[in-house]
């Protein structure tokens, strides 16, 4: 079959020079309510429960926030991730111990939060 060249300084013809002027436009939501929809579901809802607690003890007087009880369905590499996002927003170190996470320095309110934006509803402190 051989190849027909088809120019594209030539005048559109049928189909091709307005391919959607058949389309009704009032069937299509408005552009207004799709943002609205969106907008309000891009807010994660305050779901799991999590306790913040200062400690310095054995810690050469420092201080660092735990962030525990964690819901039991998250598992332990999405905890990590979750303390990697903190330690990266927060410009802190940390780390993981178990089913908690240690936060380096003061910082409760920041912590708090970071985990309001992350999904979490954070008591303590």
């Amino acid at each position: 079959m051989p190849k027909i060249p088809v120019h594209s300084s030539a005048p559109a013809e049928g189909f091709a020079a307005a391919p959607f002027a058949a389309l009704d436009a009032t069937a299509f939501p408005e552009i207004q309510e799709v943002k609205e929809s969106v907008s309000a579901k891009s807010k994660p809802e305050k779901k799991y429960r999590v306790v913040l607690r200062r400690e310095k003890a054995r810690r050469g007087g420092k201080t660092v926030i735990v962030v525990s009880q964690f819901p039991t369905h998250l598992s332990p590499p999405e905890l990590e991730n979750l303390a990697k996002r903190a330690r990266k927003s927060l410009g802190c170190g940390g780390q993981l111990i178990g089913r908690e996470i240690e936060l380096q320095g003061d910082q409760p309110e920041r912590i708090r939060t970071f985990l309001d934006g992350e999904g979490f509803a954070p008591v303590g402190l």
